[in-house]
């Protein structure tokens, strides 16, 4: 899929909360540094970008529980048991998505 074809109109753009609590980690241990503080940064790139944000529930973290070990990071694992229960796409260049039944973008 070409780079750009995930940014189309027609295409729902999903950010996961997982995805915002590591933005913030790194944040807070200055790892990153955005341009303006955390809050309004991300509420003005979630509206600019028409990004909606996807919860963590119970069958994304049940999922996690059964996920083979390929990839070790806490967040790209919850990351991939929400694609792979809410049927998207993920965009990620890790290479160690490959490894589980998720379809990737990068």
């Amino acid at each position: 899929m070409p780079a750009t074809r995930w940014k189309e109109p027609a295409n729902d753009l999903l950010l996961s909360v997982a995805s915002l609590w590591e933005i913030a980690i790194k944040v807070s241990l200055g790892k990153l540094t955005l341009p303006s503080d955390y809050g309004s940064f991300l509420a003005a790139q979630l509206a600019e970008n028409d990004i909606a944000l996807l919860g963590i529930g119970l069958a994304h973290t049940s999922l996690v529980v059964t996920l083979p070990f390929h990839h070790r990071d806490p967040f790209d694992r919850l990351l991939i048991a929400q694609a792979i229960a809410e049927q998207v796409p993920i965009v990620s260049q890790d290479k160690a998505f490959d490894a589980y039944p998720v379809n990737l973008i990068g």
